[in-house]
């Protein structure tokens, strides 16, 4: 039976808005002098990063005020707890070990400080009790006046809060004004900067807890356990593997907080240069109108054609997706309008509500933006973004092409026609009346293709979002909306920023334990070497990680301690020799020798597409349950069933798990790698296969081309799928060294095979093109005759 048809109910709605609040931990509801005070820091941050994209700003400056003004109004904008304590004591206990914790760790370094005779010198030479009695005393009258009130500073920040405010300016401020002088007494820390350096790190969790949840601030906990003790893990079975030399806790303290490999490094690093000032764009582009010819265009394009609206989800999300930078963001607001158009189309609810979200992490692979991923990505590889954007580009329209198929041969199924309103625009006559609506995002590329940086990019693509919102009456943006979509913009970075510190533990651990190698090494082991199967592992450890943290986190920490071993396992498949060893070479020959070239080209090469398989396996958390937030995001919107949704969604989205391995065994998949590694007649080769591959996989996948598919022709068709994706792969299975382009013809004929196999049982029983309903009926009329 079909699933029946029903609305999303107010219990839906309400469903969506926990899902959202989940997702990301929505603030509390700030008015008056509070509301004012955190749009203020908002409007400042946006103003200061912007001046930044177009002047160079000193490094202290640069990332200290980000992070100050993030945990500022993370602090403000997120409650301590929403927890009743004389309901729920223990729950409000457990809340109140950072914070509280904090306070009283602050006091007690206060009183260290400023009752000890040699000031920033004075060494802590063992615990003393007075100093430790009153920290808790002022932490445990916080503590009283909490359960007084309550529900704590739910609806306006309390003392509490403020006092945390204050001990996140004073560390983060440390390290600003400090910054010079901390550099040069590297390795000499005075007492001061550990205390800086404990109160640094316990913001930073505390920040996490209150915008991420507990599940990002344990995996933070339990990195700095390991690098406080790491050392105990010796002589533990199988835990050995992961037991480093020992390190003293100040300095582990030290590296995690004021070296730039910690809290300062590479997160805010790369958010500060690259991220915010997109996520500044996207809240321009939606009140300049422009967000609007993002979704009339696709509705004009595809809003006919078989399965019309869901084939206007997957255009829509491709649009949105880039500049929203969150896959549940990006279900939330395109869902909200192609959902109840896939249900009016016939699209079962559990489809509709799968389509959105399969769909929507697309975005996240789709150039000029790509989320934040492709920035950071960058930052790593060292490799131009301009230069991983194009690679990026066909690997996100193959993902958008298997959806976009799929959907097709599941509107065929049923016998889904498009719909659109007679009078409604054609894509003509929108982009006549609107084109000019696309220049910020022309811009963008232009001008990252032109050698300029991402940050200066984005600086004139928020300046052109003004422009292009005066050509419209509606749009205008005056006074009132350039400084909404400042505070919007700044409050949509509050996620992404949370993770700074947590992200700055977990990093600095991996670099100073050297963790990485070691996990990489067990991966290498455990996959005894064989590149499949060290694939499928990272994607399950990317599945597991992504359970608990942002996805952007997830990619992070997965690259750190992964891409190690990928890049050595895929240089060994490749060229049979090691990452390491592939690059000794380098040294003894001459920049413009055409070894060397070869050599980089490879080099570089097996480390962008490391990264693209970490990249893309950690986006998997938002579809494959059991958590798939993406795809319950898009049941509630749907009001169907969450987890059929879920598995539903893993379905349209398995292109997901196959682009990884086209990364590892097609180099044309990405242009070849920065160093063009193939030439431009192979690249396309590869690229006209691996289309017909991803049409072939749609049948495959959903069990369709012209009729449903038989047993023999899935068999024919997996076959087929196998040769057009991985023509090698074939190659080494039957021991022979053809030629691709035979390989490939072999693969292009058993898909016309199977054409003509269904044409042939479609003229035999004309009824098997008909949608699966008619078919029923028709069988149902026949039983009864």
């Amino acid at each position: 039976m079909s699933e029946p048809e029903i609305a999303a109910t107010a219990a839906d709605q309400e469903k969506l808005k926990k899902i959202i609040e989940k997702d990301e931990r929505s603030g509390r509801p700030l008015k008056g002098f509070w509301y004012m005070l955190t749009a203020t820091l908002g409007i400042f941050m946006v103003a200061f990063y912007m001046y930044c994209a177009a002047v160079p700003v000193s490094t202290q400056y640069f990332l200290g005020l980000y992070v100050t003004i993030t945990y500022v109004m993370i602090l403000l904008v997120y409650p301590f707890t929403r927890i009743d304590p004389r309901v729920f004591p223990v729950k409000f206990a457990v809340d109140g070990l950072l914070p509280f914790g904090s306070i009283t760790v602050a006091v007690y370094f206060g009183l260290h400080f400023l009752l000890g005779s040699n000031g920033a010198r004075q060494a802590f030479t063992g615990l003393n009790p007075i100093y430790l009695l009153a920290g808790l005393a002022a932490a445990g009258g916080l503590l009283a006046y909490a359960v007084y009130r309550r529900r704590i500073g739910y609806r306006v920040p309390r003392i509490t809060d403020i006092l945390l405010i204050l001990i996140a300016i004073v560390a983060t401020g440390y390290w600003i004004m400090e910054y010079a002088a901390i550099n040069y007494r590297m390795g000499s820390e005075l007492p001061l900067d550990t205390a800086m350096c404990t109160l640094g790190i316990l913001i930073s969790l505390e920040v996490a807890r209150r915008a991420l949840g507990w599940s990002m601030t344990l995996v933070g906990v339990g990195f700095l356990v390991y690098a406080f003790w790491g050392d105990l893990l010796h002589g533990i079975p199988v835990l050995e593997s992961f037991a480093h030399t020992g390190f003293a806790v100040d300095r582990s303290l030290h590296h995690i907080y004021l070296s730039q490999e910690g809290v300062f490094g590479i997160m805010p690093s790369v958010l500060v240069t690259y991220v915010i000032l997109f996520i500044f764009f996207g809240a321009f582009l939606k009140y300049s109108g422009a967000s609007r010819f993002f979704l009339d265009l696709p509705m004009a394009l595809a809003g006919k054609a078989v399965g019309g609206p869901a084939k206007v989800a997957v255009m829509a999300s491709g649009f949105f997706g880039s500049v929203s930078g969150s896959a549940i963001a990006n279900t939330v607001s395109t869902g909200a309008f192609t959902i109840p158009l896939m249900k009016k189309n016939g699209f079962r609810p559990h489809v509709a509500g799968a389509i959105e979200p399969a769909a929507s992490i697309g975005g996240m692979f789709m150039p000029p933006i790509m989320g934040a991923g492709g920035f950071i990505m960058a930052e790593m590889t060292e490799i131009p973004y301009k230069d991983i954007m194009l690679m990026a580009i066909f690997p996100a329209v193959i993902y958008f092409l298997s959806v976009f198929v799929m959907v097709h041969f599941e509107a065929k199924r049923y016998g889904l026609k498009g719909q659109r309103e007679a009078d409604a625009p054609t894509a003509w006559q929108i982009l006549k009346q609107q084109w000019f609506m696309s220049f910020p995002l022309v811009i963008i590329v232009v001008l990252m293709l032109w050698g300029f940086s991402p940050g200066y990019s984005g600086f004139w693509a928020v300046l052109s979002c003004i422009a292009v919102s005066w050509l419209t009456r509606e749009n205008r943006m005056g006074p009132r909306e350039i400084l909404k979509a400042m505070t919007e913009g700044a409050n949509s970075t509050l996620i992404i920023g949370a993770t700074v510190g947590v992200i700055g533990i977990i990093v600095g651990t991996i670099q100073l334990t050297g963790i990485g190698l070691k996990f990489s090494q067990i991966i290498i082991e455990l996959s005894a070497g064989n590149l499949i199967f060290a694939i499928l592992l990272i994607g399950l450890a990317s599945l597991v990680l992504g359970m608990g943290v942002p996805v952007t986190a997830a990619y992070l920490i997965t690259a750190v301690l992964a891409v190690g071993a990928m890049t050595d396992m895929l240089s060994r498949t490749l060229w049979g020799v090691g990452f390491q060893e592939l690059q000794l070479p380098l040294d003894s020959l001459m920049p413009d020798d055409p070894q060397r070239w070869e050599i980089m080209g490879k080099v570089s090469w097996a480390l962008i597409a490391s990264h693209m398989i970490v990249y893309w396996f950690s986006q998997d958390s938002n579809i494959t349950p059991p958590v798939c937030v993406a795809a319950y995001a898009g049941a509630a919107i749907a009001g169907s069933d969450p987890w059929k949704t879920g598995w539903t969604s893993f379905k349209f989205a398995k292109m997901l798990y196959v682009g990884p391995f086209l990364f590892a065994f097609s180099p044309g998949f990405l242009l070849g790698g920065p160093g063009h590694i193939m030439p431009w007649y192979q690249v396309i080769s590869t690229w006209i296969t691996i289309i017909l591959g991803t049409i072939a996989f749609g049948s495959l996948t959903m069990g369709y081309f012209l009729c449903p598919l038989t047993v023999i022709e899935f068999v024919i068709s997996a076959v087929a799928t196998l040769i057009l994706f991985f023509p090698h792969a074939v190659t080494w299975a039957i021991g022979m060294d053809l030629p691709t382009y035979l390989v490939d013809a072999a693969g292009i004929v058993l898909w016309v095979l199977v054409y003509y196999i269904q044409k042939f049982r479609i003229r035999k029983d004309p009824t098997l093109a008909l949608p699966l309903d008619e078919r029923k009926r028709l069988k149902k009329a026949a039983a009864a005759a």
